[in-house]
């Protein structure tokens, strides 16, 4: 089973929206380097929704070569079309992943069986493990706890990404699902709590700042020593906070380019994080002793 700090990886790009092919290997690197313990390629924090379904599908594919099996990867391959999240799961299998993420239909607002349906299709399709993504914020979809505990008796549903931040109802799922389905924050400000409670890990987006505090508070908080998690956490406080001080992924995109490991480019209609909130990001940056 995956677990432990999980990177949402944020996708480089050039000052004119291309993909950087260079920086993303070097963003590669440097997370193996620093300790983090699985890439998600493409998810939402890596623009999926603005990239073509060959540069998608390409992205994943250079990871997965890049990592060369030192971390697992998942490929982020939901769409709100049944059709298209089976093209993208097959290409991420052909393309070596080790399981996929797969989000909510979003926009279009399917009924509890609709997503049970959707999912259902998508696992029969394709073999690879896959990991569901519940993300209600961003796609006006939530699925409940009791369509998850349907899906979990497919045997290649192998856990969820809970991005709603409402702890008790993570640890309701642990309790019902058991030891063989995984529950991943997707939510950073309360991933700790949860993974107190039974949780696998964070499928992060403040790991992509500091993978290192990330990955040791992960670490931390998996064997139970709930002290040291919390005081490694508190560092993090306000990068969880901050980095969402606009939509995500501008915020974390600018702070890795802070960093100099990626450049500034972001594609629309996202836009480059807005001056006067750059101070504050900054400040949780240092925060975290970055």
């Amino acid at each position: 089973m995956i677990a432990g700090s999980i990177v949402a990886l944020v996708t480089p790009m050039t000052a004119s929206g291309d993909i950087d092919w260079p920086a993303l290997d070097k963003l590669v690197e440097w997370h193996i380097n620093e300790g983090t313990n699985a890439i998600v390629a493409v998810g939402t924090t890596g623009e999926s929704a603005t990239l073509t379904v060959d540069e998608h599908c390409a992205v994943i594919k250079r990871v997965v070569e890049q990592t060369r099996k030192r971390v697992p990867i998942i490929a982020g391959t939901g769409a709100n079309s049944t059709r298209e999240a089976v093209e993208l799961t097959r290409a991420a299998q052909a393309a070596g992943a080790d399981a996929c993420l797969l989000v909510t239909p979003y926009y279009n607002k399917p009924t509890q069986e609709g997503l049970y349906l959707h999912f259902k299709a998508i696992a029969e399709a394709v073999a690879i493990p896959q990991i569901l993504y519940n993300v209600p914020g961003r796609t006006g979809c939530d699925m409940h706890n009791d369509t998850v505990l349907r899906l979990a008796t497919i045997d290649n549903i192998v856990g969820l990404k809970d991005a709603t931040g409402d702890v008790p109802r993570g640890i309701d799922l642990i309790k019902r699902c058991g030891p063989d389905f995984a529950v991943y924050s997707g939510d950073d400000a309360t991933a700790l709590d949860l993974m107190l409670a039974g949780g696998s890990g964070d499928i992060s987006v403040t790991a992509n700042v500091v993978p290192k505090l990330m990955s040791q508070m992960c670490a931390a908080a998996l064997r139970g020593d709930a002290a040291s998690a919390r005081e490694l956490n508190a560092q993090m406080l306000p990068l969880h906070q901050k980095l969402f001080v606009e939509s995500n992924p501008i915020p974390v995109k600018w702070a890795v380019a802070e960093l100099g490991i990626i450049g500034s480019g972001i594609r629309l209609p996202l836009t480059p994080l807005s001056e006067n909130v750059r101070p504050v990001v900054r400040a949780a940056m240092r925060s975290a002793g970055v």
